[in-house]
């Protein structure tokens, strides 16, 4: 009897480029966090997301910690810059319908700008013009970008329509006069600040569905500037005193519709730091810039 031979034809292994749809969260927010924080989003971008979820009707909100050395140093913005844009093309790749939302704190800014394309800075590139159609928004917190002319860089690129800058008028980061302090600075956007740009961020996840964003209907909020000190009417703020950091002298620089050139510190080149006077303490305090 002959023997008789098993023939075995392995059938190709096939890997979809693109995610199922139930593995793909209908938003991303890549977040870059300030300057010595620990890894991850850091406190500001831990409490935008955790914000943003509750005013997003269930929307499911993964989120992504930009991947860099957060120094006081400041050399490596651009690395981060790179780290965000690679998440932002792996994201489209797998999950090309999930809405993207950039945002970055203090050092993180400067992160965000770079991406967001300012022509003015020239040590990162930005992020392809064929990915600005998957940002839905971008937010960012203290930013220490130049603005003397009126409004920081992520409102002059190809982002600007889509963005919002907050800047605490205690923050002497972002903002310059009477009042300022670092702890406007370090803890001056928890929660009023994060829960402002959550709201920004929701109106723009939501539109087009048939959720709508908690105590606003069908109508998005407004955002132009509000009378009076500390955040903008109507976006979370807590009952009660102001924040420990002081009375700011004015009301919240949110830019778009901004009321006047600011007097600022100017984005400063890798490797340097701004000029701002040095905390009491001997000891480090993080998130500084």
């Amino acid at each position: 009897m002959g023997a008789s031979v098993l023939l075995t034809v392995a059938a190709p292994l096939v890997i979809p480029s693109v995610a199922a749809a139930d593995d793909c969260p209908d938003a991303e927010v890549i977040f870059a966090r300030g300057t010595d924080e620990p890894v991850g989003m850091g406190r500001v971008g831990d409490a935008l997301v955790d914000s943003l979820r509750s005013k997003t009707g269930g929307l499911v909100i993964r989120s992504y910690a930009v991947n860099y050395k957060a120094t006081i140093t400041q050399r490596h913005s651009g690395e981060g810059a790179k780290d965000a844009i690679a998440r932002v093309k792996s994201t489209v790749a797998e999950c090309p319908n999930t809405k993207i939302v950039l945002g970055g704190y203090s050092q993180g800014a400067s992160v965000v700008n770079i991406v967001a394309g300012f022509s003015g800075i020239n040590w990162g590139d930005p992020l392809p013009s064929e990915y600005v159609k998957n940002i839905a928004a971008v937010a960012t917190f203290g930013n220490q970008a130049d603005r003397t002319d009126g409004a920081p860089p992520t409102q002059k690129s190809p982002l600007s329509a889509k963005a919002i800058d907050l800047c605490n008028p205690a923050d002497p980061i972002c903002h310059a006069g009477a009042g300022n302090s670092w702890s406007g600075h370090t803890q001056g956007y928890v929660p009023e600040y994060t829960d402002q740009a959550a709201s920004f961020v929701a109106s723009a996840l939501l539109a087009g569905t048939a959720r709508t964003l908690p105590g606003y209907g069908s109508q998005a909020p407004a955002y132009g500037p509000q009378p009076g000190p500390g955040p903008q009417a109507g976006y979370g703020a807590l009952p009660g005193p102001p924040p420990a950091y002081g009375t700011p002298p004015g009301p919240p620089q949110t830019y778009g519709t901004p009321p006047g050139p600011q007097a600022g510190y100017g984005l400063q080149p890798p490797g340097s730091v701004p000029p701002v006077s040095a905390p009491t303490s001997s000891s480090p305090v993080p998130g500084l810039v």
